[in-house]
């Protein structure tokens, strides 16, 4: 079906939908954390979606004036798949990370930077744990769990901790052979701490 035989915003947002890859509306829903009764009324023209039209053009890769008036042809294929990533968790007091239970699993996908992987995820920023101006941002990192390395230390990272916890920390090595002391500006050092891992913070975005 081409572009310009869609007549009504709902059949130009299920148009820009199977483009961008999604078979299916319930497939879209979970990947924008909208739920799916909202999602299918959007696309079968029983709800108007005027207030989350921005969210569907970024992510379906549609300009926002086509998708609700029809206006101006939508972005070449080759632009329609973003970068994204899921949203696994948020950042709250102490920088301490708390995770999606497996069950529901990433609450949304999100933007994400263009040099970014498949195993690049984010978490967001809650509260002033990085401080303050950071409140509502995103940290990207690659979740792949690997031992500490040497180009880590002095680099913020997130921290995979002996005792389970997930920390958003300054690495620096300890004194004391295959430790490590986690630093924060806001924050006391935790001191000579054993690590599982450790990820490279690759970006701080704001949202």
């Amino acid at each position: 079906m081409h572009y310009a035989s869609v007549r009504e915003p709902h059949e130009r947002l299920q148009w820009a939908r199977e483009r961008a890859g999604f078979e299916t509306a319930t497939e879209a829903a979970r990947a924008l954390g909208i739920a799916e009764p909202t999602y299918l009324g959007h696309e079968n023209g029983s709800r108007g979606f005027r207030r989350v039209a921005d969210k569907y053009a970024r992510r379906f890769g549609v300009s926002l004036e086509w998708l609700l008036t029809g206006r101006t042809p939508p972005k070449p294929a080759a632009a329609q798949r973003r970068h994204m990533a899921p949203l696994v968790g948020h950042v709250g007091a102490g920088a301490e990370t708390h995770f999606y239970g497996e069950a529901q699993g990433p609450l949304e996908e999100v933007p994400a930077p263009e040099d970014t992987t498949d195993s690049t995820v984010a978490v967001e920023i809650r509260g002033d744990s990085l401080g303050p101006y950071f409140d509502g941002w995103l940290v990207f990192y690659d979740d792949v769990k690997s031992p500490v390395t040497a180009d880590l230390i002095g680099r913020l990272c997130v921290c995979g901790l002996a005792d389970g916890r997930v920390l958003i920390k300054k690495l620096q090595r300890s004194r004391t052979r295959g430790l490590f002391h986690l630093l924060s500006q806001f924050d006391e050092p935790i001191l000579d701490v054993a690590l599982d891992w450790a990820a490279k913070v690759q970006h701080l975005v704001a949202r």
